[in-house]
């Protein structure tokens, strides 16, 4: 249990807190459809409920993450997080089909609903609060990258980088967008329903809600299916590579590889040296070149060989640089 306990302190502070405050914002708005009957409202209180849902196992996926490797899992589990949002995704795909589902049940019998100042305030103080942990995720996307923003560039530099996001943020971040966007959506269609008679909008914006949580689900299904095969890093390639090739006594990179298992980097290097060194100088370049790569964030471990130069540069071929 105090394992446990010790994980789950070290899970991603924005995916609690969003479920924190999604549960909130989903008793709320469940409370004021109950008493108004509005479609919309449902269509948002089952977004919330398939968020708050979501993000506690997010949290709870990227705690247990972490937990050390074993005799049976010498990778350790970093490749959980992935699985676990893929699992979650599920809860918002059966949440977006029934808001479909009532707000074309709405579009094919409207009916006007009742509580116009419940359903407005209602709505307006939950997108309050969906937009403050949307900050908080832009927020925690640029601490995790070291990157330094204030005001609107938080905004910019938060969407310019979402790609290098971890996993758990870059799911916050993109089910508080679609929350934020449906709550301004839901508002707009209440408030002109209440004043013309096109009551069939509010199950426009159910549907409309509905398919921007299929989105979310499409694109964290993707790129966590990739997370569970292993999928290499690129731009983490590039980068260790180059820091690489900057020591004196490599002379080129026949390959490297950098596998991303949830937050975690695995990278495997082989590299050519002078055949003329002595086993204790390669052991000490091996040395040197592991502290200097396991100070990149994320980098968990770090495997290397070596084999004779053969005055063919690999590197400057494979990546269409001059490294020497």
């Amino acid at each position: 249990m105090g394992e446990i306990l010790q994980l789950l302190k070290r899970g991603n502070k924005s995916a609690m807190l969003a479920a924190i405050i999604n549960t909130i914002i989903a008793v709320i708005k469940g409370t004021a459809y109950f008493f108004t009957g509005n479609v919309a409202m449902f269509a948002e209180t089952m977004h919330s409920l398939g968020d708050a849902a979501n993000q506690f196992f997010v949290f709870v996926g990227s705690a247990l993450s972490k937990k050390a490797p074993t005799e049976k899992f010498p990778n350790g589990f970093g490749r959980l997080v992935n699985l676990v949002l893929l699992g979650a995704v599920l809860i918002v795909g059966i949440m977006a089909f029934e808001t479909i589902r009532e707000g074309y049940h709405h579009v094919v019998h409207p009916t006007k609903s009742g509580g116009f100042l419940i359903n407005i305030s209602v709505l307006a103080i939950s997108t309050i609060l969906e937009t403050f942990v949307l900050f908080k995720a832009m927020k925690e996307i640029l601490h995790e990258l070291d990157i330094q923003a204030n005001g609107l560039n938080v905004f910019f530099k938060s969407f310019a980088n979402l790609g290098r996001a971890k996993p758990a943020t870059k799911l916050v971040f993109m089910e508080d967008m679609v929350a934020t966007l449906g709550g301004l959506l839901a508002i707009i269609a209440v408030v002109i329903s209440h004043f013309t008679q096109l009551h069939q909008l509010e199950g426009i914006a159910s549907i409309l809600i509905g398919v921007m949580m299929f989105f979310v689900v499409g694109k964290v299904f993707l790129d966590n299916a990739a997370g569970v095969i292993g999928q290499a890093d690129e731009e983490m390639e590039n980068k260790i590579g180059t820091i690489v090739m900057e020591d004196p006594d490599v002379k080129d990179i026949q390959s490297i590889t950098v596998i991303k298992e949830g937050e975690d980097l695995h990278v495997e290097l082989e590299i050519e040296v002078d055949p003329k060194l002595t086993v204790a100088a390669a052991d000490d370049i091996k040395d040197r070149l592991e502290e200097r790569i396991l100070t990149e964030k994320g980098v968990v471990d770090v495997t290397i060989e070596f084999d004779e130069e053969d005055g063919v540069m690999s590197w400057k071929d494979d990546h269409g640089k001059d490294n020497s």
